[in-house]
Formats: C-alpha cells, structure tokens, sequence
C-alpha cells in the first residue's frame, strides 16, 4: 500500500513540474522577442550598416499632427504600426501619414491581446486593419506587429499562411514607465542602437509627450555617430 502511495506521489510530482515547465514555456515564448512558431519574426537586421527604424505604435489619434510635425522638422521617415478600429475613426489622419511619406504596417483592429483567441478573431482583426490600411491609400507591404508583442499559436500561424512577417523591436526606450523624462528615453535610445536596430516609441496619446519630445534628440544624436533612418520595408530590403 505504501509503495502504492509512493508510486502515485511520484507521478503526481512528475506530472506537475512537466506541466510547470510546459506552462513556462508557453509565457517565454509568448512573450519572446525574436522566437515565434511559425513564420518570419523580425526584431532588427543583420548588417554592419549603419541603419536604424524607428516605428510608433499605436493610432492614428488627436496627436498624429503633432507626431508628422515633429518627424518633418527632424527629416526623418517612420513606420507607424497603427490599429484599424483608430484608422476608421480618423480616416483623414491615417491619410495624413501617408501622404507625408511614411509606411504604415498592421497592429490589429483592437489592439487585444492576441493569445488564446480563435483564428477567425486573428482573421478579423487583421484583415480590417488592412483593409482601413489601404483605404488611406497605402500599397506598400504592409508588415504585422503584435499588440503588447504577445503571440502563440493562432496568430503566427495565420501571418505564416498568409507570408506576412511579424515586426518586433530591439530597442523600447520608453517601456520602462509611461512617465519616464525625455533626457532618459535620449539616453537609453543611443546606448541600445546597433546597427539594424528597429527602435519602437509610443508617441500617439498625451501621456507619451515625452516620448515624442524625445525624437528630436534621438535622431540628431544617432545620426551625429553615423546612423541613416529608414522605413522598416527598406530595413528588410537592406
């Protein structure tokens, strides 16, 4: 009998940490920033090239004026990673971006989390973005980054299927705190770069202005040690 209990006991604790790592696992790779398990994920470029992307996320919003503004006055071009439900209800901004000359790439529809839903969701919230996408009148590739950068199983099989490649990031300046000061975001920016580095900002919403203050000094520091700003196509193309 107790031999009996001892053999359950043991497979019980067994059964627990495969289930434990299992789940670890899961969260890594959920979470992870250069793995995915289907398809094409990028999070920077190979190249001893100095070229850099910067990408915003988020939008288009009240702010998107401001945000051209300021990338007009640094002559800088950025891929803007908008969301479909924002491009419907500013058509006229998502065209602004657009005609300025920038790229915009597919961020969802909602900006959900994209883990544990089924793939008629991922379809939906993808072909919508792209659809208020090309109705700003945007016809270059239209690359895929996911919200929060949180994917599994359904989303990277759906963007493997459709030969859509996931964008992440190497350098997040601003991730740290909503409120972190220009002069940290600067700094932490330029410390990060490396060559075919895809730097990511968060510059659409009143509560980022630091972050959008903060291009300014990125640009004219990055480009003083040698850098070229590009599109994140143009990245891939390199």
């Amino acid at each position: 009998m107790r031999s009996r209990l001892r053999t359950v006991l043991v497979s019980t604790v067994v059964v627990v940490i495969a289930l434990t790592l299992v789940a670890f696992g899961g969260f890594e790779l959920m979470n992870s920033r250069t793995v995915q398990l289907f398809g094409t994920l990028v999070n920077r470029v190979d190249t001893d090239e100095k070229v850099v992307a910067l990408t915003l996320d988020d939008g288009p919003s009240a702010t998107t004026g401001e945000v051209l503004r300021t990338l007009d006055e640094a002559g800088v071009p950025a891929t803007f990673y908008v969301t479909g439900d924002e491009m419907a209800e500013h058509p006229d901004l998502g065209r602004a971006i657009v005609d300025a000359g920038h790229e915009l790439g597919n961020h969802t529809a909602s900006h959900r989390r994209m883990v544990f839903v089924g793939p008629g969701t991922v379809a939906d919230e993808i072909e919508r973005t792209d659809a208020e996408i090309r109705a700003a009148g945007y016809d270059g590739e239209i690359t895929f980054r996911p919200p929060y950068g949180k994917k599994l199983i359904t989303l990277p099989r759906y963007l493997d299927q459709h030969d859509r490649t996931t964008v992440t990031w190497d350098v997040e300046p601003d991730s740290v705190s909503g409120d972190t000061d220009v002069d940290t975001i600067v700094r932490t920016a330029v410390e990060q770069t490396r060559p075919g580095s895809i730097i990511l900002l968060h510059v659409m919403y009143p509560s980022r202005a630091a972050s959008l203050a903060a291009i300014p000094g990125i640009v004219a520091a990055l480009r003083a040690d040698g850098y070229r700003f590009v599109t994140v196509s143009e990245m891939l193309a390199n």
